[in-house]
Formats: C-alpha cells, sequence, structure tokens
C-alpha cells in the first residue's frame, strides 16, 4: 500500500465524499493524478480542494458529470478523450439507494439508472483510454455484500410486483458482480482487469442517507470511510498477475459470488443478453 503510482491516471466516480473521497485521496497521497467524478460542482470544488491539501498533491482535477444521463456521460468521455491521456484505473464507486420508485427524465428507474447502466456506459466509453494503459489498466466496481440476497434477473427495472428500494439496490449489485465477470472474459486480450468489490458496512453520507435508522441503529460500529475504501485502493495498487480478473474481493482477499444454498449461481448465465440490453441502451440515449 505504500507504492508510489507518479504518471498513472485513475478516475474515480462519485468522488466527493464518502468511499469515493477516500478512494480518491488516498490515491492522490500515492502520487498518481486523479481525476474526481462529480454529480454536483460545488461540492465537487470543495472535495477537491481538501484532497490537494491533505495530499499537497496539485495533480487532482474535478470532472462534473451526473451518472444518471447517458448523454452527460457520453459527453464526458468525449471531453475526457480529447485530453488524450490513458486511463491506468477506474473506480466505479457512484451509486444510490433511492426507496421510492423514482423515474428519470429518460423514462429510467433511478437506482437502475446510476447503479447499472451509469456503471455500464462510464466503462464501456472509458475502454479505448484503458486500453491505452494495457497492460497496467483495471476497471475496479465498488459492489456490496447485498447482491449475495439476490439472483440476477431480468427485471432490471423492477417493473413486476411491488417495489423495493433495498431489493433493487441489491438487484444492481448483482449486476455489477456479473458485469465484472462478463467484461474480465470479453475484453481478456484487452490488457486490461475487471475486478469487483464488497467494502463491508460503512458509516458514509450514502449510507446515511439511504439507510438511517441502521446508521443510527450501528453508530459508532460501522467502518470508516477510509477502511472501506481499503481494498478498492489495495486493488488499485497491486501488480495484476497477484489478481484474479472478473474476481469479487472483500478484505483485501477474494471471495465468493454465491452462498450456499442461495440458488443464485445458475442466474449469472443471462448476463449475456444483460449486457445486450445495456449496450443497446447506451446506444440508443443521446
Amino acid at each position: 500500500m505504500e507504492i508510489r503510482i507518479e504518471g498513472k491516471n485513475c478516475v474515480v466516480t462519485g468522488a466527493n465524499s464518502g468511499i469515493g473521497f477516500a478512494t480518491a485521496e488516498a490515491l492522490a497521497s500515492c502520487g498518481a493524478t486523479v481525476y474526481m467524478v462529480c454529480r454536483n460542482k460545488e461540492k465537487g470544488e470543495t472535495a477537491l480542494s481538501k484532497i490537494q491539501s491533505s495530499t499537497g498533491n496539485p495533480n487532482v482535477h474535478l470532472e462534473v458529470c451526473d451518472l444518471l444521463s447517458i448523454s452527460e456521460i457520453k459527453s464526458f468521455a468525449s471531453r475526457f478523450s480529447s485530453k488524450d491521456v490513458p486511463v491506468h484505473v477506474l473506480v466505479n464507486n457512484a451509486g444510490l439507494m433511492e426507496h421510492k420508485r423514482i423515474t428519470t427524465s429518460k423514462g429510467f428507474e433511478l437506482n437502475f439508472a446510476v447503479n447499472v447502466l451509469g456503471t455500464y456506459a462510464t466503462t464501456e466509453l472509458m475502454l479505448p483510454l484503458l486500453e491505452i494503459a494495457s497492460p497496467d489498466a483495471r476497471v475496479v466496481t465498488v459492489s456490496s455484500g447485498g447482491m449475495y440476497t439476490t439472483p440476477l434477473t431480468s427485471d432490471l427495472q423492477f417493473s413486476d410486483g411491488k417495489f423495493s428500494g433495498a431489493e433493487q439496490y441489491a438487484r444492481n449489485k448483482r449486476v455489477q458482480v456479473a458485469l465484472t465477470e462478463k467484461w474480465a472474459e470479453m475484453y481478456k486480450n484487452k490488457g486490461i482487469g475487471f475486478y469487483s468489490m464488497h467494502p463491508g458496512w460503512a458509516e458514509t453520507p450514502g449510507v446515511a442517507k439511504s439507510l438511517p435508522d441502521f446508521n443510527k441503529w450501528l453508530s459508532g460500529k460501522l467502518r470508516t470511510s477510509e477502511e472501506g475504501a481499503d481494498t478498492v485502493i489495495w486493488l488499485a495498487l497491486q501488480p495484476k498477475e497477484k489478481l484474479v480478473s472478473g474476481g469479487f474481493y472483500f478484505d483485501r482477499a477474494e471471495a465468493p459470488k454465491h452462498l450456499k444454498f442461495a440458488a443464485t449461481r445458475q442466474s449469472h448465465a443471462i448476463i449475456d443478453s444483460i449486457a445486450d440490453t445495456l449496450r443497446s441502451l447506451v446506444v440508443s440515449k443521446k
């Protein structure tokens, strides 16, 4: 974890608070050039200033992009491509848990729009820049142990049954783990490693907002944002030959993706059709 990575470019989504902020700060401390992707310009600028001050690293930059919007993600990817810099590390951290069914202006269920479609679009659109950084390029997606409770489903927007934000979040996180497997298989010859991870339950602004009772009940017992980010940073720094592309990690070690008797393993067979659906949505949305 003491590795220096001067000259490497790291992109972290949802970087203005919580695990994203802790990740960006740690990577900046290691000497990386860090691009913080944040939805809110003012909060992003405050976070940027804090990281530059705490690390003494001036090579930290803010990119404003709302990951619920495919058009904004496309604009961000286009702007970033014009910088002509390789991307060595992409951390897909941005996410949310909305308990009410909210539909975006483009007709997508909100949790799905950010957690699944936003993560998918960001990763796919950054692939050319990741490929330039090969063989040292890697993508780390912050998933959740919540995914253990649910199999993969083609009902991506929770159209069937009574809507549950917590269950939709778990479904989204399962998709992220399955997509990581799919990307590792699809792009194994491109020199890019793909990893998903569970940060543990951390006391972050996101948890406080989406699970206030849980956060209050376990106040002082949850992990800090820095502890939650630890495995993200570890995955960003380790030699790739020590890691398993497509793997799911927890506390600096590969972890199982399925619990015994949970009947989730076979569900991953539908990831190809899910990836096709996501691809068509990204292509069709301006």
